[in-house]
């Protein structure tokens, strides 16, 4: 059973990496839209059968509200701020799609996650949103990985995972996966960005992991450290040695 284990960005430099590590999820797309020339030297620079995968633009799910605004370069109007983020159907955020499309196709990258803010709640008018998102942008050959925060009743995202076609992604060692033909981890440590994982945690995260095909991207400060430490932990499980 496949597990593709890496970061949550290069950790260190770009061609270690690659040497390392068989996936990354970039974490740039998400704040600023690299210039597609970007992406087309990535593509060229990564081994045979290395993966991609790629934040969405905050456009398409945050509101200009988010402090994370302040990494997009440019400033949004006040009067115009109602029409990005939330998933709505206006041309500023159709627009914020088609340009993540772009990227994404040019950097060869099939796995596009849309990671909403805890502000962003199972309102009905939120839920209606990402229907008619999701209903009416074109996939081609992308995969959808949602990975939704705050107080979410678990079967409105099981149903809404199943009905949209989208990967439930989560932190396993806050809530288990609910939907998807394989899983999507992104793991954010246990305390917070600085923890580090202990051997028990790895051991732990085997366990789940193993249990379909899928990802592990260690989001933390000591991710490169950690992601090379469960690669060895999956190697030698792999190979029959005691953990």
């Amino acid at each position: 059973m496949e597990v593709k284990v890496g970061c949550c960005g290069f950790a260190g430099s770009q061609q270690d990496y690659f040497r390392r590590f068989p996936v990354v999820e970039i974490q740039s797309t998400f704040y600023k839209l690299p210039r597609l020339a970007t992406a087309e030297k990535w593509r060229a620079a990564a081994p045979p059968g290395f993966e991609f995968a790629i934040k969405a633009w905050q456009l398409i799910t945050h509101e200009p509200s988010s402090p994370t605004y302040r990494r997009l370069g440019r400033e949004i109007d006040a009067s115009q701020a109602g029409r990005y983020g939330r998933f709505r159907c206006t041309p500023e955020v159709l627009e914020a799609w088609r340009q993540t499309a772009g990227f994404a196709r040019a950097l060869g990258a099939r796995l596009v996650v849309f990671q909403c803010p805890a502000s962003f709640t199972p309102a009905a008018d939120n839920i209606a949103g990402m229907r008619a998102f999701f209903s009416g942008v074109e996939r081609n050959g992308f995969c959808f990985i949602w990975e939704p925060r705050g107080r979410w009743p678990l079967e409105t995202v099981r149903m809404l995972c199943q009905e949209l076609r989208l990967i439930h992604c989560v932190d396993p060692f806050r809530q288990e996966p609910l939907f998807g033909d394989f899983q999507y981890f992104r793991l954010h440590g246990i305390t917070g960005y600085g923890y580090r994982f202990s051997d028990a945690d790895l051991r732990k995260l085997a366990g789940w992991a193993g249990r379909k095909p899928g990802y592990v991207l260690f989001n933390n400060k000591a991710m490169k450290e950690d992601a090379q430490r469960f690669l060895r932990l999956l190697s030698g499980r792999s190979s029959g040695q005691a953990p």
